[in-house]
């Protein structure tokens, strides 16, 4: 049974726990998510106007800073919206990340320098960590243990629609309109999900509602970061978002600057994409069957070796390999990300029932600041040669597959859980 005293796992879609069918409140929960992943995607296609309309460097890579400013905007606004929404509940607090939301992409339309433009996207993704928070928030409050996961893995196969869809829709809307359209559409997307968010009920259950009280979140911070499960599966984290914060950063240069197939990104980008969604509707399906651990370990010994193989046709190529070789590796490593991503995340708060707005703030806050830090770090290195992303995509997945290895099974503590909640 979920926190919340509804077991939605036995509802069927036609049945209403919060106020929504499991099927909607799924979509729902993507739909929230996806507002801070198209506040990435959909500006990949701008940033050669962008670059044009601000006067900047053609090598100096200033306008894929507005992709690093974003994660930390979202990375830092975590720890505040995630004890906010277990004072005062989901809603209100997702509703406040909405407008703060919708300030930053409005201020991002109207930039009129550069570096306002990177206030605005800080903003932006300040709103963006609000409705993040409350989405993972909800999912903690209504599912447990394998069937949690399995949600948050239903969640990202609808959720990886985002990144299919935005480079293109991105493309088609500069087509028409100056880029700044692109930054409307997220307004109007936001007031959309607002909307529609209105049909949902309060989720957070009344006996885990904490007291607006400092100490309180600081002894909750400090549980996340003593407790092994969400400390070793956090770190694990880190490393991950490290490599596709490196990946969403040089995309665009990568396949149109060093590949020389700028006028196949959309495709390409939604490509890898599609590889995202099917393995994340094979995660929720296997870790039913064998459980969170094993996916976890062969999952991060596959990635391994699979990016021991990108550097080796990488370096055999003199930094420039073939994009028949080089792109098939690089999408089959990223899909794999399915496999972890998930199941890490949803180890990491098994444990934290009663604090799930403050666990999933810090830890998400930390996976991103410092994958965003890391992997804007190894960006910077990426110019002609593709030798510098294949070593630092190596490194990554070699630290998270060492973390993974000496971390804790989360399996007894998730059957103490679910045995304390029965």
């Amino acid at each position: 049974m979920s926190p919340t005293g509804r077991n939605l796992e036995s509802e069927d879609a036609g049945s209403a726990p919060h106020g929504l069918s499991r099927r909607e409140l799924l979509t729902l929960i993507s739909a929230l998510m996806a507002l801070m992943a198209l506040g990435i995607d959909i500006i990949l296609p701008a940033f050669d106007d962008i670059r044009t309309s601000f006067n900047l460097s053609d090598s100096s890579g200033q306008e894929r800073q507005i992709i690093t400013i974003y994660f930390i905007g979202l990375a830092i606004a975590q720890l505040f919206f995630g004890p906010l929404s277990d004072w005062f509940g989901r809603k209100p607090i997702l509703y406040v990340g909405i407008c703060i939301y919708l300030i930053g992409a409005i201020g991002s339309a109207l930039a009129p320098s550069f570096s306002l433009l990177m206030v605005a996207r800080f903003v932006w993704g300040v709103g963006a960590a609000g409705s993040r928070v409350v989405a993972v928030a909800i999912i903690r409050d209504s599912f447990e243990g394998n069937r949690m996961a399995k949600a948050m893995s239903e969640i990202m196969a609808v959720f990886v629609l985002v990144p299919i869809i935005a480079p293109a829709l991105g493309a088609g809307i500069i087509e028409v309109f100056p880029w700044q359209g692109i930054f409307w559409f997220c307004v109007l997307w936001a007031i959309a999900i607002g909307t529609w968010s209105l049909r949902l009920s309060e989720t957070l259950n009344p006996d885990y509602r904490t007291k607006v009280d400092i100490k309180t979140t600081i002894s909750g911070y400090r549980r996340v970061c003593t407790t092994r499960i969400p400390a070793t599966y956090t770190i694990a984290s880190i490393f991950l978002q490290a490599i596709f914060v490196l990946y969403l950063s040089s995309s665009e240069q990568i396949i149109s600057d060093i590949l020389g197939r700028g006028d196949q990104f959309p495709f390409i980008f939604g490509t890898v994409a599609i590889l995202f969604g099917v393995t994340s509707l094979l995660n929720g399906q296997f870790v039913m069957i064998f459980g969170i651990r094993k996916i976890l370990f062969c999952a991060s010994i596959f990635l391994v070796f699979t990016s021991a193989a990108l550097l080796v046709v990488t370096v055999a190529a003199d930094g420039i390999p073939s994009f028949w070789v080089f792109i098939p590796i690089l999408a089959v490593m990223l899909s794999t990300f399915m496999f972890l991503m998930p199941n890490l995340n949803s180890a990491a708060l098994f444990p934290l029932p009663d604090i799930a707005g403050t666990a999933s703030a810090l830890t998400s806050a930390i996976r991103m600041g410092f994958g965003a830090l890391i992997g804007g770090l190894i960006t910077t290195q990426v110019d002609s040669s593709l030798t510098p992303f294949s070593i630092g995509v190596l490194c990554l997945t070699t630290a998270t597959a060492i973390t993974i290895l000496f971390a804790g099974d989360p399996l007894p503590e998730e059957k103490v859980q679910e045995l304390s909640v029965s």
